[in-house]
């Protein structure tokens, strides 16, 4: 049982690292012994763990990572009561992300689907997977709050896409402001079209 415990460990700890790299660094730039480095993790430890190498940890890391996102995404628009709260919120949890890594991190997802996803099937499908489940769960609260059902998704999708804009823009200016400002844009627009839907 303790071995098992450690080998858990251990893979916990090179996904948890790997993770904040990628993010952090791009797929390119973060090898694979910097991962063991950062991590504590031994030598023989990567292959025995992730046997499909460098890409099947970012895969997985992107994974995790990307999931722990969307849940504290999903925690702030299941308990908003509109989109403009919703949003506002979403924003201020980028921002703060950023912020506080010194505009060093971006989204968990973003950087490495960028550079890799043309090329790694096993990458695009996890970054397809985890934006998926991020408009599947934003699509829930737009029709929660009045948006017609055949429009959800495509304005789920749009809202995710205009996030990710702004997290950008906000990452090269090193202001988060945009972020705020996209936030409003996007709620104004989908008050707007409720309000144009209802009788």
């Amino acid at each position: 049982m303790a071995n098992v415990a450690r080998h858990t460990g251990t893979r916990r700890r090179v996904l948890k690292t790997a993770a904040r790299l990628f993010q952090r660094q791009g797929y390119a730039a973060t090898g694979l012994n910097q991962v063991l480095a950062e991590s504590g993790a031994p030598k023989g430890s990567l292959y025995f763990h992730f046997p499909g190498g460098k890409e099947q940890l970012a895969a997985e890391s992107i994974t995790i990572s990307g999931t722990r996102a969307g849940e504290q995404m999903a925690a702030i628009v299941s308990a908003a009561e509109d989109p403009a709260a919703a949003f506002s919120g979403l924003a201020s949890l980028f921002a703060a992300n950023l912020s506080g890594s010194g505009f060093h991190d971006g989204c968990p997802v973003a950087t490495v689907a960028l550079e890799a996803a043309a090329d790694s099937e096993a990458i695009r499908s996890c970054c397809e997977s985890v934006y998926g489940t991020w408009a599947e769960g934003l699509s829930v609260a737009l029709e929660r709050w009045g948006v017609a059902p055949q429009d959800c998704l495509p304005v789920s999708e749009l809202a995710i896409s205009a996030l990710q804009g702004a997290i950008l823009l906000a990452k090269v200016r090193r202001d988060p402001t945009v972020l705020h400002s996209v936030a409003r844009q996007l709620a104004c627009q989908i008050s707007r079209s409720i309000q144009a839907q209802r009788p």
